[in-house]
């Protein structure tokens, strides 16, 4: 089964922050498990490069908008390296491909009849790229950026959004998966069916961008360009093939709330009007919040990736993100919560019950891991894991998900309580349950690092090589009974070792 999903491509007027490193490991964790399950995967991500407010940023710096996006674009071409994730692409909307695939696209529309030429008057919030209602600004300010807007009037090339409301109503009325979660799918159509207002694909007083291929003196409009992307990419991100016809039927995007209008609406009436078809689903998830704020360079409440990684690792970052805030959902986040996860559940459950399993081997069999059956309690937790696991990540309930493994793993430690080890042990009436116990830790801690393997990876890795067991993933291998009896275990460092916690704000 083929899966194609992407993450918004990251606007560069500034570094990347965790608010973006959010969506780029979830949509790494959702890929990896397909490729887990056997699919055929392709993860795009990348940036966009044009529009006004690269080209302000590039003046204020003394370069040119090439020489600053060249230059930017290194920081978040590293983003998904840094958070563990491995994207099969990486765009740049300054790549000519995009250019002439963008330049086709456009074409399309022009020649469906679906784009005509008009003056806009209105207000321009530089910061979203963005024409604003005065009904949409809090005190004549944008509610996103807290910016002034501008007014503008100039001669543009306008989309006919309008001509297309009925068709995105069938669509969303054929389709009621096509936008998840449902309030979200609810606030598209709601947007939809309260009237819709051609919108326009240009700019003529910009000179930074794509310029359209009937009217040179203009360029595209930001989105009108950006937006291709998620297309484009597929006709030269593998030289030589054009993996449209693979891959694009099989289309999830995941973003945030911030640009749902963006790609619930104008996207799929724009791909339409090109002769495309629209995406199968598009997840928006919410905001990560500090202490209840957006994060702003201005609040000063920006927390960069590298602050958690060079303290807690990768895996800390990764797993803290889909743990702490229900995906889909908005949720205020601190760095206390963070040290909390690490200490709380990856230390002392998680890490504890790998240290625990195997020094009781080293001690009681040493280090030996014999061949004998698990035992019914264990064996029927681990045989639903599997699907369980899959369904919530299908559903993009990446959270409820993680929640179904944290289960067996809090099962586990409860398991050792309940037959005390340490007891059979003194025991020597008792060697066949004190090894049953022992398989059924290993059994229960190998299929939990194989459900894991998405979410946190170096963890995963380093369980199954604590217990000397084969690295293969396939989720076939979250079941009971596949744990080999092997000899030579040792007992495992600390996963997590202790850190102070961060001293407060």
């Amino acid at each position: 089964m083929r899966f194609y999903v992407t993450t918004p491509i990251y606007y560069v007027n500034d570094v990347p922050h965790i608010g973006h490193a959010y969506t780029t490991i979830a949509a790494d964790i959702v890929v990896r498990n397909r490729k887990q399950r056997g699919g055929e995967t392709f993860f795009l991500t990348g940036v966009d490069e044009h529009g006004t407010k690269i080209r302000r940023v590039a003046e204020v710096e003394g370069v040119t908008p090439q020489e600053y996006v060249d230059r930017i674009s290194v920081a978040w071409r590293g983003l998904a390296g840094q958070v563990g994730a491995e994207p099969d692409f990486f765009i740049r909307t300054s790549d000519e491909q995009h250019a002439e695939f963008v330049r086709d696209f456009l074409q399309r529309m022009y020649d469906n009849g679906d784009v005509y030429e008009d003056v806009y008057a209105g207000l321009y919030c530089v910061g979203c790229e963005a024409f604003k209602l005065e009904s949409e600004l809090i005190d004549g300010k944008c509610p996103d950026h807290g910016d002034s807007v501008q007014y503008l009037e100039e001669k543009n090339y306008f989309f006919r959004l309008s001509a297309y409301q009925d068709r995105l109503l069938r669509l969303y009325d054929d389709r009621p998966e096509l936008v998840l979660p449902r309030f979200r799918y609810n606030e598209a159509r709601s947007f939809v069916a309260g009237g819709l207002q051609d919108f326009s694909i240009s700019r003529a007083g910009e000179t930074w961008g794509i310029p359209l291929p009937w009217d040179k003196s203009q360029v595209a409009y930001v989105w009108a360009d950006a937006l291709t992307n998620y297309l484009s990419a597929l006709t030269y991100a593998r030289p030589g093939q054009d993996l449209r016809e693979a891959f694009w039927p099989e289309v999830r995007h995941l973003m945030a709330k911030d640009i749902l209008r963006f790609h619930c609406v104008y996207w799929p009436a724009m791909l339409l009007s090109a002769g495309y078809e629209v995406p199968k689903q598009m997840f928006v998830h919410g905001y990560l919040m500090v202490e209840g704020r957006g994060m702003s360079k201005s609040l000063g409440n920006v927390i960069a990736p590298a602050e958690v990684i060079d303290v807690y690792g990768v895996d800390t970052l990764r797993f803290w993100a889909i743990r702490s805030v229900s995906f889909g959902q908005d949720g205020s986040v601190s760095r206390a919560s963070i040290h909390e996860r690490y200490e709380r559940e990856l230390g002392n459950e998680l890490g504890n019950l790998l240290s625990r399993t195997t020094a009781m081997i080293v001690r009681y069999r040493g280090g030996r891991l014999g061949a004998v059956p698990g035992s019914e309690a264990i064996r029927t937790e681990l045989a639903v894991l599997g699907a369980t696991v899959a369904e919530r990540i299908d559903a993009w309930d990446l959270t409820g998900a993680l929640e179904e493994i944290w289960k067996v793993v809090r099962r586990l430690n409860a398991y050792v309580e309940e037959t005390k080890p340490w007891e059979l042990a003194k025991d020597g009436s008792r060697v066949d349950e004190l090894d049953q116990v022992l398989l059924d830790l290993v059994d229960g801690l190998r299929s939990v690092a194989v459900a894991l393997a998405a979410f946190v990876p170096q963890t995963a890795a380093s369980i199954l090589k604590a217990l000397q067991q084969p690295g293969e993933l396939s989720w076939e291998n979250v079941a009971p009974g596949r744990t080999q009896p092997v000899d030579g275990i040792e007992a495992a460092p600390p996963l997590f070792p202790r850190l102070d916690a961060p001293a407060p704000a």
